[in-house]
């Protein structure tokens, strides 16, 4: 798959304070890419230079097969941090302010910007009037001016209530649809989990794994199971081979864990039908994102 972004062993340090060691992975085109981590783990750092906004002190990137090239610079939008619009101007005349010095763009693309964040029709309200997911769908228009290939998002939906939140998610779904790639530094691990088809999870600098989602989560398979009779439940899965784990779930049922591809429903329930208990429940469950997440950060 053709790689958009090339990150190659990027260090950066503030003093005694490393903020990336030796951070590399790549972003495939057409990938919605969701950079993981706890507050301090280097994503922002890491956002900014790749937009040369900062520099490395060890490392490269590369944009489209060509390190650092200002001629793809056109090709990127970005949102950085809270965007500073005129709060007595029109989304318009922003937008029009922000043409002017990205250089990104003309005017009609403004008007396509604001009709792809559902704000056309409020094109000519004042920025104070706007809800804060109406002002954070403006600063995705922004970075929507000149239809760049890349969008980079840094806590898109920070701040944002559910339904703002919810705007936010759709967006980007929508812009992934249109074949946009788009990366973006997140912690709201349930929203990265239903619109990333990648992730790179960090902590404190390092690079802790990347890769596909479904990959990044698929180190086991977990099966959950329910019986009348637990306790006779969990002694036959005792003697069922290839189970690695068995443990209690709040829900009253049980989970064994296998190595990622060996679990077979079939043959599970053949088992313990076998062995006398009929089974009530017999589900294969995804590790969340979330439980990934917190099993990598936690020391």
């Amino acid at each position: 798959m053709q790689e958009v972004l090339n990150i190659n062993g990027i260090s950066k340090s503030y003093g005694p304070i490393k903020a990336l060691q030796n951070v590399s992975f790549q972003v495939p085109k057409g990938a919605v890419f969701g950079l993981l981590g706890p507050n301090g783990s280097g994503k922002t750092t890491l956002l900014s230079i790749v937009l040369d906004i900062l520099k490395a002190d060890s490392g490269s990137f590369a944009w489209f097969g060509h390190p650092g090239s200002p001629a793809t610079r056109k090709q990127i939008g970005s949102l950085l941090e809270t965007p500073n619009f005129y709060h007595y101007l029109s989304a318009t005349d922003n937008l029009k302010i922000t043409q002017a010095i990205s250089g990104r763009g003309d005017a009609a693309s403004i008007d396509t910007a604001l009709k792809i964040v559902k704000l056309y029709e409020r094109k000519n309200s004042k920025f104070s009037t706007y809800s804060l997911g109406m002002k954070q769908r403006l600063a995705i228009g922004a970075a929507l001016l000149g239809n760049p290939d890349v969008l980079l998002f840094d806590e898109p939906t920070n701040g944002l209530d559910p339904v703002g939140i919810a705007e936010i998610r759709e967006l980007i779904r929508e812009l992934a649809n249109q074949g946009k790639t788009i990366i973006m530094a997140s912690h709201l691990l349930d929203e990265v989990e239903k619109v990333c088809t990648h992730v790179a999870i960090m902590k404190r600098g390092n690079l802790l794994t990347a890769g596909p989602v479904d990959e990044v989560l698929a180190n086991e398979d977990i099966v959950e199971l329910g019986s009348q009779d637990l306790n006779a439940l969990e002694g036959i899965l005792q003697q069922y081979q290839g189970i690695t784990q068995i443990k209690t779930t709040d829900h009253q049922s049980l989970q064994a864990f296998f190595p990622v591809g060996t679990a077979s429903m079939e043959a599970i329930n053949k088992h313990c039908f076998e062995q006398g208990v009929v089974l009530n429940q017999l589900t294969l469950k995804k590790k969340s994102l979330e439980t990934k997440f917190f099993e990598l950060t936690n020391d």
